[in-house]
C-alpha cells in the first residue's frame, strides 16, 4: 500500500532523503546532480520550501519507506509546473508515478492554473510515456539546453482550463501582448 504524504518546510529532511535517493539512483533523469545537493546544509534544503504556494509530495509505503516525490511549483501567467518526479525502483510498476502526477495536477486546478508545465530529459521515455498516458503534450517551444550537449529538454504542458483573455506568458510559449 502506498499513500500520498504533502510535506511541510519542517518536513525538509524527508524531501532530503528522498532527493539525495532519487539523484543517485537516476542520475541519467535529472537536469540537477548529485553534487550539486549532497552536502546541501539546512539552508539549503529548507529554501526548496521557500517558494509561495509550492507543493511537495511524497509517496509512502506502509512501512514508511518513500517510494517516490514530486513537486508542484507557480511560475506565473496561470501555469504551474510539475518538477522533481522520481519514482524508487522497488515502486515502480504499481501506479505510484500516476498518483504523484495527479497529486500535483489536482494542487495546479486547486490553485487555478490554466496549465500544467514540465520539462523531461528526452531519452527518459518511461516518464515521457507516463506523462502522455496523463494528458501532457509536446509543447512548441525548445527547452533548455542539456549540460552535455546532447539536445534540449523535452517540454510538456496539459491544459488544465481553457486560457482566458487576460495578458501573461500562454504554456508553451512567449509572453502574449495585453488584449486590446
Amino acid at each position: 500500500m502506498v499513500r500520498l504524504r504533502v510535506l511541510t518546510a519542517d518536513d525538509w529532511p524527508l524531501w532530503r532523503e528522498a532527493r539525495l535517493a532519487a539523484l543517485t539512483e537516476a542520475p541519467h533523469a535529472f537536469v540537477a546532480r548529485l553534487a550539486d545537493w549532497h552536502r546541501g546544509g539546512e539552508e539549503q534544503w529548507r529554501a526548496r520550501f521557500a517558494t509561495p504556494g509550492a507543493h511537495h509530495v511524497l509517496a509512502v509505503l506502509d512501512d514508511g519507506r518513500t517510494a517516490g516525490m514530486a513537486r508542484g511549483v507557480p511560475s506565473g501567467g496561470g501555469v504551474c509546473e510539475l518538477r522533481s518526479v522520481w519514482v524508487a525502483p522497488g515502486a515502480r510498476g504499481r501506479g505510484v508515478g500516476g498518483r504523484l502526477v495527479a497529486e500535483v495536477e489536482a494542487w495546479a486546478r486547486r490553485s487555478g492554473a490554466a496549465a500544467l508545465r514540465l520539462t523531461v530529459i528526452p531519452a527518459n521515455e518511461p516518464a515521457v510515456e507516463l506523462y502522455r498516458r496523463h494528458g501532457f503534450v509536446i509543447a512548441e517551444d525548445p527547452g533548455r539546453p542539456l549540460s552535455d550537449g546532447t539536445g534540449r529538454e523535452l517540454v510538456m504542458v496539459k491544459q488544465l482550463r481553457r486560457p482566458g483573455p487576460r495578458a501573461g506568458r500562454t504554456p508553451s510559449g512567449p509572453p502574449r501582448g495585453r488584449p486590446a
